[in-house]
């Protein structure tokens, strides 16, 4: 083999073991955007926009760089499916169940009452029918969704009287994340669907009664604890909400395939990146919370029970009348039984000895 031919091939190893592939680098420069339904003062659901986009840049070598906009910047914060819908913007990170009003099947791209935890979501979307069953429903309106965060279980809100039994919720203005006023209304509830940035000032003036957002460490930031003292767990309605990332169809079709793959990397990393956060700050944050006066207190089990009822009869009624719903709440409901079966099995009663522990 002569010296040239040494030097060609050496080359060629040497760009095939730093795990690059050539075609990467030939990519065209290339900028979008990402709308946020969030605010930039939450550092984790606003946040996980930053993650992906600085993942996109290093993956791409700095080709694919992308801009991050907070929740009114470019469109209001319940207005980015629409966006990314007709193309007015390439991207955005969103909850899907804020768009309940347009069709009750977006919720299950998040979340709904008693629904999957954050590990069986994953586990749905990736290993299960959720992605290819989300797909198709998104494709009617021209967009590819990815998974790309989720909070874990959330609490279940901020109230300014104490709630002693299913009685107290009737007439009670709740502020509540999409898909959840559903259940909740048949309880006697006013749900409110209002964005995170607008929740403070709206439970200061009493114009609601009570609000959920997410956690503790998101909650000490919006500092509702000043105004309702009372703060209840579980968030029944958000066991494992997921945060989607929405592509334009048409802009995603036109990419390369070594930026889709960039896209679907980006998009896994800051999925599991804002689990990790939430899980890491939400224990710190409620101690904080504790030590300023908040009054921790557990849902009745009536409230909870009550509840339940409410919410299996809403699927029940929607299987009937909305064949989207049908199609992919009754592939949902069947994962959910099986998963449950096993996380009883293995991970409660683990959980249930761990927890019980003086560590």
């Amino acid at each position: 083999m002569d010296r040239r031919s040494i030097i060609k091939n050496a080359g060629i190893a040497g760009v095939l073991a730093a795990g690059m592939a050539p075609a990467v680098h030939a990519q065209s420069t290339l900028r979008w955007r990402i709308a946020s339904s969030f605010p930039k003062s939450l550092d984790t659901l606003f946040g996980v926009c930053d993650v992906f986009a600085k993942k996109v840049g290093e993956l791409s070598g700095g080709k694919f760089t992308i801009s991050t906009h907070a929740a009114g910047e470019l469109m209001p914060a319940f207005g980015v499916l629409d966006g990314v819908s007709n193309g007015t913007i390439e991207m955005a990170n969103t909850a899907s169940y804020y768009f309940f009003g347009k069709d009750p099947t977006y919720a299950l791209d998040c979340a709904i009452p008693f629904g999957l935890n954050s590990r069986q979501m994953t586990a749905w979307m990736y290993e299960g029918n959720g992605m290819k069953l989300l797909r198709e429903h998104f494709g009617k309106v021209g967009i590819v969704n990815f998974p790309m965060g989720n909070t874990g279980v959330q609490m279940g809100g901020w109230f300014r009287k104490e709630i002693g039994s299913v009685a107290d919720l009737k007439g009670l203005k709740f502020r509540c994340g999409g898909f959840a006023g559903k259940v909740l209304e048949r309880l006697g509830v006013v749900p409110q669907n209002i964005p995170g940035g607008e929740i403070y000032q709206a439970l200061e003036k009493g114009t609601i009664d009570a609000a959920e957002w997410v956690g503790p460490y998101d909650d000490l930031k919006l500092g509702f604890n000043k105004v309702a003292p009372n703060y209840y767990y579980p968030g029944f309605w958000e066991v494992g909400p997921q945060l989607s990332l929405y592509v334009n169809q048409k802009a995603y079709e036109g990419l390369s395939s070594e930026y889709k793959a960039v896209v679907e990397c980006a998009a896994t990393f800051a999925h599991t990146d804002m689990q990790a956060r939430y899980d890491a700050r939400n224990m710190p944050a409620l101690k904080t919370l504790l030590g300023q006066g908040v009054k921790l207190h557990k849902f009745p089990k009536d409230v909870l029970n009550a509840s339940f009822k409410a919410a299996m009869d809403v699927y029940s009624e929607l299987s009937d009348t909305n064949p989207a719903w049908k199609k992919i709440y009754g592939d949902y409901a069947a994962f959910r039984k099986d998963s449950n079966l096993w996380f009883s099995l293995a991970e409660a009663s683990m959980d249930d000895f761990m927890q019980a522990q003086k560590l």
